[in-house]
């Protein structure tokens, strides 16, 4: 891997920054952004031993792309159950959501802080056969240490906006370092492609993670305890929500259809207090479900202030409203839109705001097969979501429209496999009984 002398600058600034990294550390976990049960693997030290045999470590720094490993962590286990997967992420909710999702076989940690230390005993410990970044965590000691010790490294569905573009930019030698240490390197779109090759990548070819993968699981128990509470009542579900979403979606769903059941799913949890308050106040009769409230034959909106549960809530839906996509048509600042292959792999008729900016492609791909409808705000759902729910063949058949156009969109992973693999041992033979 070759030097610039900004990446040697970082180097040195931050061997001599961490001794200083367990007081932040632990004012972090004061502020409850740290699991202080687990906080010393972000110093590299284990959580457990290394099992015997070859590891692939994937790499994800928050939910989204802690989610994206998962058909990839789940292809491994399925196809080499003698290799041992470790996905490391940086923040507690991705640390909570993987807990129950995980497949067998595959290990949790923190990923280390970004100093030299800290770096090289994380690699100490886990001693992986190939390293695999997802989207665009680029972090220098991290990448430099691993490529010195000769770990394989592949930078897997990288996606890079114009603006972080830009500002690598502004460190050429750097960021061709860092780009020339990836053995593979394979962007989710073709502007991504275009911005990591001016940087100095090699791309291979594209891979988008997030198209691939199963359906969202679920709770078999409370799918039939919820549908037998809801009976026949039409479900719309407002899916991924983020503030003032919630109640712009309420406001223009209310008295939409006789008896609309509305399903509230904030992307964050704990705003659950906020979004509770402001239904109180302007006279909804809604349920709770993170505090246990039953629901009844007055509860128009169920507040589903839990995480972890969404493969739930779209099972029950008859239609589908995806939240993170109307902020700036409610005079906020872009959130980008959230995966809508969530609902499309479930078969629910999917309905979009105008800010899909993350999932640009893909939105594109579910309208273009007529499974998804954009609006431009949500004073136009009414005449969206009415025909679909007035007409519930024709939403059924949207919905399996967006189904076969998720499954078709699911490549790419065989031949991302098919390249790890060569730098594993070859797998044990298989005796014959």
């Amino acid at each position: 891997m070759s030097f610039s002398p900004a990446l040697i600058a970082y180097q040195l600034l931050t061997r001599l920054l961490e001794p200083l990294a367990p007081r932040l550390l632990d004012a972090r976990v004061k502020k409850g952004k740290e699991d202080p049960a687990r906080v010393d693997e972000r110093l590299g030290l284990p959580g457990m031993a290394r099992p015997d045999g070859p590891l692939v470590w994937i790499h994800g720094v928050s939910v989204g792309e802690a989610l994206s490993i998962l058909p990839l962590a789940e292809r491994i286990r399925k196809d080499r159950p003698d290799v041992t997967v470790l996905v490391t992420t940086g923040t507690l909710t991705s640390a909570q959501v993987l807990a129950t999702r995980l497949p067998r076989g595959v290990i949790h940690q923190f990923a280390p802080v970004d100093a030299p230390s800290s770096v090289a005993a994380f690699l100490d410990h886990w001693r992986p056969n190939v390293g695999v970044f997802v989207e665009s965590e680029l972090w220098p000691n991290l990448l430099t240490t691993a490529r010195k010790r000769g770990v394989p490294l592949a930078l897997v569905s990288a996606r890079i906006t114009d603006k972080t573009a830009q500002g690598w930019k502004k460190a050429p030698g750097m960021a061709r370092a860092l780009m020339n240490g990836f053995q593979h390197v394979w962007p989710q779109d073709q502007d991504s492609a275009d911005r990591l090759s001016a940087l100095g990548a090699r791309v291979d070819g594209q891979v988008n993670l997030k198209l691939s993968g199963e359906p969202l699981p679920y709770d078999k128990g409370e799918f039939a305890r919820l549908s037998a509470l809801i009976d026949d009542r039409p479900v719309v579900v407002a899916a991924s929500t983020h503030e003032h979403e919630e109640m712009a979606i309420v406001g223009a769903l209310d008295h939409l259809a006789d008896r609309l059941f509305l399903i509230v799913v904030p992307r964050h949890p704990e705003r659950g207090d906020a979004i509770a308050e402001a239904l109180a106040h302007d006279g909804y009769g809604f349920a709770r479900r993170s505090q246990g409230q039953p629901i009844c034959d007055q509860t128009d909106i169920y507040l589903a202030d839990t995480l972890g549960e969404l493969g739930l809530f779209l099972r029950l839906a008859d239609v589908v409203v995806m939240g993170g996509s109307f902020a700036p048509a409610l005079g906020g600042g872009s959130v980008g839109g959230h995966n809508p292959l969530e609902p499309a792999r479930l078969a629910k008729p999917i309905v979009t705001g105008p800010d899909a900016s993350n999932w640009q492609a893909v939105t594109r791909m579910l309208k273009q097969a007529g499974g998804l409808v954009s609006v431009l705000s949500p004073a136009e759902l009414p005449s969206v979501v009415g025909p679909m729910l007035a007409d519930p063949e024709a939403a059924r058949d949207m919905g399996e429209r967006a189904r076969r156009s998720a499954e078709a969109a699911a490549a790419g992973l065989d031949r991302l496999w098919l390249a790890l693999q060569t730098h594993l041992p070859a797998a044990p033979s298989r005796r014959r009984p």
